[in-house]
């Protein structure tokens, strides 16, 4: 089976820019666009809606969370982007973490209980039926979505043990990063079951992009389960100065304490060519059925670039 092509896109650009983006994206090939839910950034339904409405083949994902939306809701929400886009919807679920929810005052409560109740709320709503249902975190009473029945397939973004046993029983996808920590969780994962398998990684293939990895590796400490970090090949004592130095002084003051090791441990980095040949790799090896690229940072013909990068990265693959 040929590899499927995605991307996410972490929505810190204008507005028209990110829909620029996910035209692009469709004009070189994609086959997936998620657009991340990250609480007071452009809300990922308008900016979706908007897609739908100027784009024809490429399916549009929602990544988002149980805690700031009521599951009801973002079934109904995913519902209109269905309708709208003529059944290119699909939705990417992730516990939550530090980054969105603290700024709300919500609390990542027993992410896998609540992640079992959101997939549940998912599934039964889009059948179109009224449900009555009763979960460990949610319930429903006479709940009916007004826009009929769908069928939407569910794709669950994980880390720790409980989620990714959950994500390999009842998802249609898991969606996994940090290269060196893909073998134990899909051997959790295939626990489960076998969903599609799928790959996000951002790469890091000039001066520049690897620096931004460096500045960015703060983030894969935060909410990590403690299998991930020892896959990382970090010991306890730098994994707090590197927590204190995020603290103190955000990702610019961890940046010189990570080396180009750490940065290739976490994602796949190095030269075009050999970025090239470690995704291949990668992908093989593992069984991949989907890469996504990560678009994090504004700015159109850099990313533009980093689209027709993965292209060409990936055309044997496809």
């Amino acid at each position: 089976m040929s590899l499927g092509l995605g991307l996410q896109i972490v929505p810190t650009m204008p507005v028209d820019e990110l829909l620029d983006t996910v035209r692009l994206a469709e004009e070189l090939g994609y086959d997936y666009c998620m657009v991340a839910d990250e609480g007071l950034m452009h809300d990922v339904y308008a900016v979706l809606g908007a897609a739908a409405q100027t784009t024809s083949t490429i399916r549009l994902g929602v990544v988002t969370n149980p805690y700031t939306r009521h599951p009801a809701v973002t079934a109904a929400g995913v519902a209109t982007i269905n309708e709208l886009s003529g059944g290119r919807a699909f939705i990417t679920l992730v516990a939550g973490g530090t980054m969105v929810l603290e700024p709300l005052g919500l609390q990542r409560s027993a992410p896998a209980a609540v992640m079992a109740d959101t997939i549940a709320i998912l599934r039964q709503l889009w059948t179109g039926e009224p449900v009555t249902w009763e979960g460990r975190h949610h319930r429903l009473r006479d709940a009916r979505l007004s826009t009929g029945p769908h069928d939407i397939p569910i794709w669950v973004a994980a880390r720790g043990e409980r989620l990714l046993a959950l994500a390999g029983k009842e998802a249609d996808g898991i969606v996994l990063m940090v290269k060196s920590d893909l073998g134990d969780a899909l051997e959790t994962v295939s626990l489960g079951g076998s969903p599609t398998r799928i790959y996000l990684d951002r790469l890091a293939y000039t001066p520049q992009m690897i620096q931004e990895a460096k500045e960015l590796y703060g983030y894969a400490l935060m909410d990590s389960p403690r299998r991930m970090l020892e896959n990382l090949g970090i010991d306890d004592t730098t994994i707090e100065s590197l927590r204190q130095a995020m603290s103190a002084g955000g990702p610019t003051s961890v940046a010189p304490l990570i080396t180009d090791e750490m940065v290739a441990a976490f994602q796949i980095a190095g030269s075009p060519d050999q970025c090239r040949e470690d995704l291949a790799n990668l992908i093989g090896a593992h069984d991949f059925d989907v890469f996504v690229i990560n678009v994090i940072s504004p700015g159109i013909d850099t990313n533009r670039q980093l689209l027709e990068d993965v292209v060409s990265f990936t055309q044997e693959l496809r």
